[in-house]
C-alpha cells in the first residue's frame, strides 16, 4: 500500500534541503504522493520550483488548512463555517484558489494527479470574534461540492473542536456537526464528500487517546470516512509540547529505531484505529510529523517518517 507524506511538516527551511528530502521520498516504493499546502499557492516560497519535483506518478492530497490558520490570526470570521457572511465569503474565495491550484498541478505532471482537497470547518467557537456555524458551513460545502476539482473529492479535516472549558487549538466545529453539513452537502455534491481524521487533533479534542478511534468509527458508520493521517501526540513535557499541534512523531517501536518518546500514537493505537477503519473506502492513509530538533539533518527526517510508514504497513499487514 502506497503513503502519503505531509512533507510540508517535517521539511528543512532551505529548498536545497527540501530538495533533498523530496528526492529521499522519492526513492521510497512506499511513498503515493504527498500531502500539500495551500495558502495560496502550493509552496510557501515557490510553488513552480515544487511543482517541478512531484514526480509524475505520486498523488496528492491538498490541505486549506495552513491558509485558513493564516487568514484567522487576521480575521477572527474567516472560515467556510463563518455566521459572519463577508467571513465565509472569503473563505469561498479561497476555496476557489485552491480549485485553480489543482489545475495548475494536474497540468504540470500532465494527468489528474489530486486525490482530495481538505477543507475546515473554520472559524473557532471559543476566541474572541469566532461566529462557527453548522448551517453556514452546510451551504459553504454545498457550493463547493458542486464545482468541478477535476477529478479530486473534497473531504473536510476534521481538527479539535471547541469544548467549553477545555483547552483548544483550533476550536472548529463537532464531527458530529461536520458530518450533518456533508449529509446535507451531498445532495448537490458532484462526488459523495467524505473526512478525513488526523489521530493527533482527535486526540488534542480531548486529551484521550480514545478519541481518534471513536472519531474514525463515527465517520465509518456514517458513510463518510475518506482518510486516516497519522500525527502524534502526548501530555508529557516532551520537545514536542504537552498536548500541542505540533505533528508529534509515533513513539518508539521494537525494531525500529526512530520515535518519540512520550507519544501516545503507539503502535497499539495505531493498530486500534486502523482496525476501527475496516469496511470503509478509504481514499488515502498517511503521514504528518515534525522533527526535534529543527535543525535535524535530512537524513534523521527520512528515518522519522520511513519509520512511521514501517510501522503502518506492518500494523496493516
Amino acid at each position: 500500500m502506497g503513503y502519503l507524506v505531509g512533507a510540508y511538516a517535517i521539511s528543512p527551511a532551505s529548498l536545497d534541503g527540501e530538495d533533498a528530502l523530496l528526492a529521499g521520498l522519492a526513492a521510497r516504493a512506499d511513498v503515493r504522493g504527498l500531502e500539500l499546502p495551500f495558502t495560496g499557492a502550493l509552496h510557501r516560497s515557490d510553488e513552480h520550483w515544487l511543482l517541478a519535483r512531484l514526480r509524475p506518478q505520486w498523488e496528492h492530497v491538498v490541505t486549506l488548512i495552513p491558509g485558513t490558520m493564516g487568514r484567522l490570526q487576521a480575521d477572527k470570521t474567516f472560515g467556510l463555517a463563518s455566521a459572519d457572511e463577508a467571513g465565509r465569503q472569503a473563505a469561498l474565495a479561497m476555496a476557489r484558489d485552491a480549485r485553480a491550484a489543482v489545475a495548475r498541478l494536474n497540468e504540470a505532471v500532465g494527468r489528474a494527479a489530486v486525490i482530495a482537497v481538505e477543507v475546515q470547518s473554520a472559524p473557532s467557537r471559543g476566541s474572541a470574534g469566532g461566529v462557527g456555524s453548522a448551517e453556514a458551513f452546510a451551504r459553504s460545502l454545498a457550493e463547493i461540492a458542486a464545482w468541478d476539482w477535476f477529478g479530486a473529492r473534497v473531504v473536510v479535516e476534521h481538527c479539535d473542536a471547541h469544548r467549553p472549558g477545555h483547552p483548544q487549538h483550533k476550536g472548529f466545529l463537532s464531527l458530529e456537526d461536520e458530518l450533518a453539513a456533508i449529509a446535507r452537502a451531498n445532495d448537490r455534491a458532484r462526488r459523495p464528500l467524505g473526512v478525513n481524521v488526523n489521530w493527533g487533533r482527535s486526540v488534542l479534542e480531548t486529551h484521550d487517546a480514545g478519541t481518534a478511534v471513536a472519531h474514525v468509527e463515527a465517520a465509518r458508520r456514517a458513510g463518510a470516512l475518506s482518510g486516516l493521517m497519522f500525527s502524534g501526540a502526548s501530555g508529557a513535557a516532551t520537545p514536542y509540547g504537552a498536548w500541542q499541534d505540533t505533528h508529534m512523531p509515533q513513539a518508539p517501536a521494537e525494531g525500529l529505531r526512530h520515535g518519540a518518546e512520550g507519544s501516545l500514537m503507539t503502535e497499539a493505537e495505531i493498530a486500534r484505529t486502523l482496525a476501527a477503519a475496516r469496511g470503509a473506502a478509504l481514499d488515502f492513509v498517511g503521514a504528518k510529523i515534525a522533527i526535534r530538533p529543527p535543525e535535524a539533518a535530512v537524513e534523521a527526517r527520512l528515518g522519522l517518517v520511513g519509520d512511521l510508514l514501517a510501522l503502518l504497513a506492518r500494523v496493516a499487514a
